[in-house]
This record gives C-alpha cells, structure tokens and sequence, in this order.
C-alpha cells in the first residue's frame, strides 16, 4: 500500500514538471525566432548580401572561371552603375515613407541641360555639368517642396513630375542626340564618368568607383549624423518626429533635393556610360531603382533600411542578368526570378515589421 502511494506521488510530480519544460522548449523556440527577427530588423541588408553571396557562388558553381573572372564581375559593377546611383537617391525617398517615380525623367533631362548648354549654347563643360547638376536639384526641390508645404501625396506628385519632366525632356532636347565623336572631340569631361582604371586584370569605370563611394557616404551619413537620423524618424512617424524636434517639413526637402542632385550625377554618369547625349536613354531606371531598393530591404513603409542593402539588391539583378545570359537562357527568366525576389523581399519585410511592433 505504501508502494503504490509512493509511486502515485511520483507520478504526480512527474505530472507537475512536465507542463514547465514544455514551455520551457516552446520559449526557447521562440527565442531563436525571435532573435532572427532582431536581426533582421537591426541589419535589414544582412537577407540581399546573403542571398547576392548564394546567387554568386551558384552561377560560379555552373559557370566556372566563365563567371569567376575579374572581367565578368566588374562586368556587373559597370551594368549596374546607372541603376545603383539611381537607387541610391530612391533609397533616400523611400526611407521617408514616400516613393520618386520621377528619378529617372530628372537623370536624363540632366544629362540632356549638360549637352545642350555645351553644344548649343557654347558654355565651356564644366559650366554646362555644373547647370544640370542645378537642374536635377531644382527638380528636386519642386518635389520636396509639394510633398512637405502642400502636403500631396509622393506618388502623385512625383508621378506628375515624371510626365513634365520627360515632356520637357524631348521639348527641349527636340529629341535630338549628340553623338559621341563630337562630345570626346569637343567636351570630352561630359564623358568623365566612363573612363576606366585596370587594377589586377579588373576594369573599373570612374561611374562604378563613384556609385561605391556614394553609397558607403550615404551609408555612415544615414547612421552617423542627425540629419541621417532625422530621416530615419521622419519615415518611421511623422507626428512623433515633430514632437521630438525634428524639422519634418525641412528634412523632406532636403531630402528631395539631395535625390535630384544625385539622378543628376547619374545623368552625367549616364553620358559616359553610353558615350552620348540621347534623351530616350534611361527609360527604365524608375522601376529598376524600385527594384533594387525592395530587394535590398528597405521598407516601403519607410523608417527602415540601409542604402547598402540597395546597391547589394543592384548586383544581385545584375548577378542574375549575366549568368542567365552566360547559360543561355531566355531573357525572361530573368525578370520571371527578379519578381519572385520582389515578393519575396515585401514578404520578408512584413515579417520583421510584424515582430517589431
């Protein structure tokens, strides 16, 4: 009698710990989850460089030295160029909550006021780039200043843009190009951006050592200065920003112009990349910048993301478009895998903002 007692004591016990460690297995879980979710949250560009490293070591793996040569990777450095700038001043935007469909239209109407002003007004070229640097910026501001004083949307306003702005283009421009041999014979500075450096057997262009630097600058002024910080807050909540001091409506501007300012040197950029003036250049860079930016997890809510994550979300479309052309395979596999990536990225992005909350 006092055996079966005993064990029925026991059993008991054993009933009472066993809830506990349970719970104790499922915290655990969670905690790893968790953590991952941190992570993410803290270092959003950590999801793009993994998956740019996979998408390299696997066109590397079928491939071979094809792929894994100084010339096909600054290959896609000089591919990108145009679109990694770009996606930079986007990045910018984006990180406030609004979005730019005008970048593109404003990178070629510069590029189109820096040829012009050389050719058809005679200004000596560093002149000319220095007015279509203005011009970008100008564009720019007209942006900010909708969105901040008047208070419209982004999307329309810059939508607007986007239709002046390329209107203007060809009206200007009276869709004219300004070939090559006549910019390298009489403005040869307008093509700066496309000379090129060779460092071991690897050809650099000037663009692509630009498009580093200017995104490792935005990069620490982004994490280390108050205006970086103040874009982050204004992105993230307007109100409260306000309330903590932050200049909401000087920080969009500045935010805007500096976009502009930088489609502008991306126009210049663009000239020498293509050799010419041509105002039908660039058609795409809208929704490739977009492209680049979702990938690299910023977030299209704003308040989150690093300008890293944008150039690395840049190399993995262009890691995707060389190694499908090297194997051969139809063009649009290449867009069918990006708009995966785009899904996938969103869906990511919503997953860490669900935990963070």
């Amino acid at each position: 009698m006092a055996d079966s007692i005993g064990k029925g004591q026991d059993f008991e016990a054993a009933l009472a710990h066993t809830p506990a460690q349970v719970a104790e297995f499922e915290d655990h879980t969670d905690s790893l989850i968790s953590r991952l979710q941190h992570a993410l949250h803290q270092t959003p560009s950590l999801v793009p460089l993994i998956v740019l490293l996979m998408s390299i070591l696997i066109f590397g793996l079928l491939l071979g030295s094809k792929f894994f040569s100084p010339f096909a990777l600054t290959l896609i450095l000089q591919q990108v160029q145009i679109v990694g700038i770009v996606a930079a001043a986007q990045s910018l935007v984006i990180l406030t909550a609004g979005i730019d469909l005008s970048v593109g239209a404003i990178m070629v109407l510069s590029s189109v006021v820096m040829g012009q002003f050389a050719f058809r007004y005679g200004l000596p070229p560093g002149i000319a780039v220095f007015c279509g640097l203005v011009c970008g910026t100008l564009c720019g501001f007209i942006n900010g200043f909708l969105v901040a004083r008047v208070k419209l949307p982004p999307f329309i306003v810059t939508l607007g843009m986007w239709q002046i702005v390329l209107a203007t283009n060809f009206l200007y421009s009276a869709n004219e190009t300004i070939r090559a041999q006549d910019i390298e014979a009489q403005a040869p500075l307008l093509q700066f951006f496309g000379n090129k450096i060779n460092i071991g057997g690897a050809i650099f262009t000037f663009g692509v050592i630009f498009m580093i630097l200017l995104v490792l600058v935005l990069a620490y002024v982004l994490r280390h200065t108050a205006w970086g910080r103040h874009v982050y807050a204004v992105g993230d909540d307007p109100e409260a920003a306000e309330l903590s001091g932050v200049n909401v409506k000087r920080t969009l501007i500045s935010v805007y112009m500096l976009s502009g300012l930088i489609c502008a040197f991306a126009g210049w950029a663009l000239i020498g990349r293509i050799g010419s003036v041509s105002p039908t250049s660039g058609q795409l860079a809208n929704i490739e910048s977009i492209t680049a930016v979702v990938i690299g997890g910023i977030s299209l809510f704003g308040g989150r993301g690093s300008v890293l994550g944008t150039l690395f979300g840049a190399l993995i479309v262009g890691v995707f478009t060389l190694g499908l052309r090297l194997l051969g395979a139809d063009a649009q596999w290449t867009y069918l895998l990006i708009g995966v990536l785009i899904i996938a990225a969103v869906a990511v992005d919503q997953w860490i903002r669900k935990v963070s909350a």
